[in-house]
């Protein structure tokens, strides 16, 4: 099992801070990567992979420093957001180079087998020009993994993919994460990141936000009240209930369903079901309404 840990990192170019003091790690398994436009995110992973030196504090991958070390890339793979794909070679000639320069032991075969991965056999032999953008980030993805490392950065990789080539580009990520590698992926589409992984790190201005699940990240959110869209077998005796509650600060009905906005969640969860039963009222549905990664990252950006 392979981590990437940053200490007390910061980069900063002249007079502009683009990364202040962060420290996380990121361990086995999917995890997304979140920050609005400028936040620092592919500075962040640039750091990780070696690709800049940190002004202050450390980067490591697994045990061995980040800068400097061309070892490290025995087990890490990166696909970086801008496209750098010489339009003269095949897919074919481009990961077969990547596999020379890590001097596997046979480049042929770790070629083949990285391209069927990302399923590209079929177009192998044209010419990277003649490619859909969705083919080349494909191709690249297959470059990155050519050497099967156990670390993989990726900055917004599904760029340019069809649905179907981004449903394929999910399972594969799950499958890798669930052999126990550890993947870190920016996109600026928070939908794709709550589909693939529900841990996050979330850089705004340069500083990490928050870390973790995203849930759990919201229900720490005391300075905002939680709210539940929650359904009855008798929503308006329910809210005349719980409308004198210490942990609920308001109520409301919407759309045929009783809203209710809890300033405290584990407080108010707890004494919903006793609070019900005691009424003889049967709970059909409880559902949070604002724990989605949106509502979620939409609060740290704003705070």
């Amino acid at each position: 099992m392979t981590s990437v840990e940053l200490t007390e990192v910061s980069r900063w170019y002249g007079n502009v801070v683009a990364v202040n003091d962060v420290t996380l790690t990121v361990g086995p398994g999917l995890t997304g990567l979140l920050g609005p436009n400028g936040a620092g995110k592919t500075t962040v992973l640039h750091l990780m992979a070696g690709l800049l030196a940190p002004s202050q504090g450390k980067v490591t991958v697994g045990d061995q420093s980040a800068w400097r070390n061309p070892e490290m890339y025995r087990q890490l793979g990166l696909v970086t957001e801008r496209e750098s794909v010489p339009g003269f070679l095949t897919a074919r000639e481009f990961v077969l180079a990547s596999a020379k320069l890590h001097k596997l032991p046979d480049p042929e075969a770790a070629t083949r087998r990285a391209l069927g991965i990302v399923e590209m056999e079929a177009a192998q032999d044209r010419e990277i020009s003649t490619y859909s953008k969705g083919m080349r980030q494909r191709t690249r993805v297959a470059a990155a993994l050519v050497h099967d490392p156990k670390v993989l950065l990726l900055d917004e990789p599904f760029n340019g993919m069809d649905p179907r080539q981004r449903m394929h580009m999910m399972d594969l990520l799950h499958r890798m994460a669930d052999e126990g590698r550890t993947i870190l992926f920016s996109s600026h589409i928070l939908e794709e990141v709550e589909q693939l992984s529900g841990t996050v790190q979330v850089i705004v201005s340069g500083r990490l936000a928050a870390s973790g699940d995203y849930r759990h990240i919201r229900r720490l959110m005391t300075n905002r009240p939680h709210v539940f869209t929650i359904s009855s077998s008798d929503d308006r005796r329910l809210a005349t209930v719980l409308i004198g509650q210490e942990s609920v600060s308001g109520v409301s009905m919407t759309d045929g369903s009783l809203q209710v906005h809890a300033s405290d969640y584990g407080t108010f969860t707890r004494a919903l079901a006793k609070l019900a039963r005691t009424s003889d009222i049967r709970l059909t549905s409880i559902l949070p309404a604002d724990e989605s990664l949106e509502k979620v990252f939409s609060y740290l950006v704003a705070t």
